[in-house]
């Protein structure tokens, strides 16, 4: 699939802010800890990487003063599901946020509405994923590891936004981070199952099985159905090569993982926190995010359509 920057930002700044929204929750739940710097910063940093994110997701549209018609199909469509689990989580958002900022209080009933945040986000970033775990006629993003891939990176990369906040107001660095680095190895075990599996699977269609004519032995095209470049083929059979595919891959691991982990190594191994445990765990969610980003690239890039194989492609 052609990779669309809109719909790359939407997942990963979307993700990475519900994550966040479930890792403030969980902060206020297990701490009481309800630091005025961690919440001024933190509730409009995680607020706004998912408005960012909702509103580029509606630029792949082609009428996007049309988006709001998408929530009438809830009842058959993970993208409706989506956006209307996406408008429903501002509301106990927005009141934890108001509880924490304006009251100073994140416990009792605000507590209450900061779960209800967390959840109503993890299972709105599970709607995202199922998205693309739905459509059979992607084999790469129809299968099992789609759904808590996106979760876990969702997350990892929360997690990683909030140890900043953290660092800055004084609190203990441990916890949050050793449960970062678990949520960073997760995703980096989940990506690396998914690279192996997609790239041994047998192919689910072939040129024969999508014409019928497979019992007649091999089919190739003998021509294509057009004489130039259409939009199938640019949308739906998007080509990477093999090699660029493995330099990016090492790439997202590069900056992904190995980096963020041996900050946040580093950061555990230095007493206290302060300025520089915040700007070390600062550079190990820039790293992380673009790990993602270039993760999250190569997950559409590497798709394919199984329409393609009307256009020359032997299998899918």
């Amino acid at each position: 699939m052609h990779p669309a920057l809109s719909v790359i930002f939407f997942t990963t700044a979307s993700g990475a802010g519900y994550g966040m929204l479930v890792w403030l929750a969980l902060h206020a739940a297990l701490t009481g800890d309800a630091n005025p710097l961690i919440g001024w910063i933190g509730f409009p940093l995680a607020l706004g990487l998912i408005t960012a994110g909702l509103l580029s997701s509606t630029f792949h549209l082609g009428h996007p003063e049309r988006a709001w018609r998408a929530m009438s199909q809830w009842r058959s469509s993970w993208l409706s599901r989506e956006g209307l689990l996406a408008v429903l989580t501002y509301i106990p958002a927005l009141l934890f946020a108001a509880g924490w900022l304006l009251l100073g209080h994140n416990d009792g009933p605000w507590m209450l509405a900061g779960a209800a945040a967390a959840v109503l986000a993890l299972v709105t970033v599970y709607c995202t994923a199922m998205i693309y775990q739905c459509l059979k006629t992607i084999p790469r993003w129809h299968n099992s590891f789609t759904v808590p891939g996106y979760l876990a990176m969702a997350m990892a990369t929360g997690g990683l936004w909030l140890l900043p906040l953290l660092a800055l107001s004084g609190n203990d660095l441990q916890a949050m981070a050793l449960s970062t680095m678990g949520f960073l190895l997760l995703s980096a075990a989940i990506k690396w199952r998914y690279w192996i599996a997609m790239d041994n699977a047998a192919p689910t269609a072939t040129s024969g099985t999508a014409t019928g004519l497979a019992s007649l032995g091999t089919v190739r095209l003998l021509e294509g159905p057009t004489t130039s470049e259409t939009y199938v083929m640019r949308e739906m059979g998007y080509k990477i090569g093999r090699k660029h595919a493995v330099k990016l891959r090492r790439l997202a691991a590069f900056f992904g993982l190995v980096i963020p982990i041996a900050v946040l190594s580093a950061v555990l191994a230095m007493p206290g926190s302060g300025t520089m445990a915040s700007g070390l765990v600062l550079l190990a969610a820039i790293s992380g995010s673009v790990g993602v980003v270039v993760e999250r690239w190569l997950y559409f890039a590497e798709a394919k359509h199984v329409s393609t194989l009307y256009y020359g492609e032997e299998f899918a």
